[in-house]
């Protein structure tokens, strides 16, 4: 016996329970909310208490989803567009990042079945207030997830669908710097997750990371430096007690520069925009006898600085302060001037900026860095050194401010790299072979220029000057 419902007698109808809605999901779902409304950067949201709350494995998921869905955002809207049944429709921020995210998953997650992307990207759009849009959801990502993977991936090749993940305004600018070669390297380095590089720091061994299951190969650039293939470096207990420290490559390689750019000895040390302090440890470490500055103007920033230098506070002078407004006229042996920048060189790591930046924004960067740089050359004494540097791939943010402030400061002249490269070199603390690549990458001006793609680091911006009067 059938009731009119449809059901069989002595049955109840099976009720309409919702999705559930694993945490790594809810928490990428959430997160990429915050961004999308400015409210806050990935890392940092990441890094947060409530990622740091889920389980290894869905904090690895969960951190998957976000960065993915940023890097490839622009190519899943363009994807995703024309399977609307209006393409030009504005969609609500919630209804797009449930999308984005279904997408994503069943474009380039191959172990994540597409039933389980679709369902709980539909129950993330209901929980998110979209319930009479979640129908649509559905209905796209089972579109989506039904053509042939060439169709609804597009038929091109790797450099060329990373191309297409950056603003076009972007990909023509490196064209143009850079070549078309260069700037489809930069585009599908962004488009990988970073390796985790450490940092082997005094007392460090690598039996030590073994015994802590870390396993790792040299960095191909400084001695110092080990890629991580597996293994959780923030569990170790060298990291734990600060003989390992998470630090890219490129990111290292500043300090280094900075360090051998000075005299042994009793010297004055200013890291002017010093926050996180990877540089400063470094600095420090290398001029064990030296007396550093660490300046941070933003106060949050500064608080983390403090506490990640406290155990050096008899070489580490830690100074809440904008460089600007220092003082200290002629007053150090070397400046390191590694000032904010745009960012452009560290897109894999930071997807968000790609949707953030706009063009306009090099000018309003230009102007506070050569502020940054030109009270760096006033506290140096003559005969001292200033290592100017940014993770920008722009000119308006590297060589074009080095010219201005050069023009500006007639008792400054700028210093190749050359000698200093091959100092590293002599010392070994390069890299057997990292020489030759560094070399290859100065500019005409003897500055360095680490590109992504061409270098597996974040792209970095580095040049020399000294004053002489």
């Amino acid at each position: 016996m059938t009731h009119p419902s449809g059901t069989k007698a002595g049955k109840s109808a099976p009720k309409n329970r919702p999705t559930e809605i694993s945490p790594a999901r809810k928490a990428a779902f959430n997160i990429l909310e915050a961004v999308d409304r400015g409210h806050s950067h990935s890392d940092d949201l990441l890094r947060g208490k409530a990622v740091k709350a889920l389980s290894a494995q869905d904090r690895n998921l969960a951190t998957a989803l976000v960065l993915g869905v940023l890097r490839w955002q622009i190519r899943l809207d363009h994807q995703l567009q024309p399977l609307l049944k209006r393409p030009n429709a504005r969609l609500d921020s919630e209804v797009q990042i449930a999308l984005r995210l279904g997408a994503f998953q069943i474009l380039h997650m191959d172990r994540i079945p597409a039933r389980a992307a679709i369902d709980e990207s539909v129950e993330l759009a209901k929980q998110a207030g979209q319930r009479f849009a979640s129908g649509m959801v559905n209905a796209v990502l089972r579109k989506l997830a039904l053509l042939p993977r060439e169709e609804s991936a597009g038929a091109s090749s790797p450099d060329l669908e990373a191309a297409e993940a950056f603003p076009q305004w972007m990909v023509e600018r490196w064209t143009s710097f850079y070549g078309l070669a260069a700037a489809r390297a930069i585009c599908l380095h962004g488009q990988n997750q970073p390796p985790l590089t450490i940092r082997m720091a005094t007392g460090a061994s690598e039996a030590e990371l073994a015994e802590d299951a870390l396993a790792v190969f040299p960095g191909p650039l400084l001695s110092a430096a080990r890629t991580v293939i597996s293994g959780d470096a923030a569990a170790s207990t060298s990291f734990q007690e600060g003989r390992i420290r998470m630090q890219d490559e490129g990111s290292q390689l500043v300090a280094e520069v900075a360090a051998a750019s000075v005299p042994e000895g009793k010297v004055n040390i200013l890291d002017a925009c010093a926050a996180p302090g990877g540089k400063t440890l470094i600095l420090a470490e290398r001029n064990p006898q030296a007396h550093i500055v660490a300046c941070e103007s933003s106060a949050p920033r500064f608080d983390q600085l403090r506490h990640r230098l406290a155990s050096y506070a008899a070489q580490i002078e830690c100074r809440h302060a904008d460089a600007t407004t220092l003082n200290d006229d002629a007053a150090f042996d070397l400046v390191l001037a590694d000032v904010p920048c745009s960012g452009t060189g560290t897109l894999g790591r930071n997807p968000e900026i790609r949707h953030r930046l706009k063009p306009e924004e090099f000018a309003r960067q230009s102007e506070r860095q050569r502020a940054l740089f030109a009270a760096a050359l006033r506290a140096v004494r003559p005969g001292g050194k200033v290592v100017y540097s940014t993770c920008s791939l722009e000119p308006e943010e590297n060589e074009q401010v080095v010219a201005a402030v050069l023009a500006a400061t007639p008792g400054a002249r700028s210093v190749s790299l050359r000698p200093t490269i091959e100092a590293l070199q002599f010392g070994s603390i390069l890299a057997p072979g990292a020489a030759g690549q560094l070399l290859a990458a100065m500019t005409q001006q003897g500055a360095l220029r680490l590109l992504p793609g061409t270098f597996d680091t974040d792209g970095f911006f580095i040049a020399l000057l000294e004053r002489i009067a």
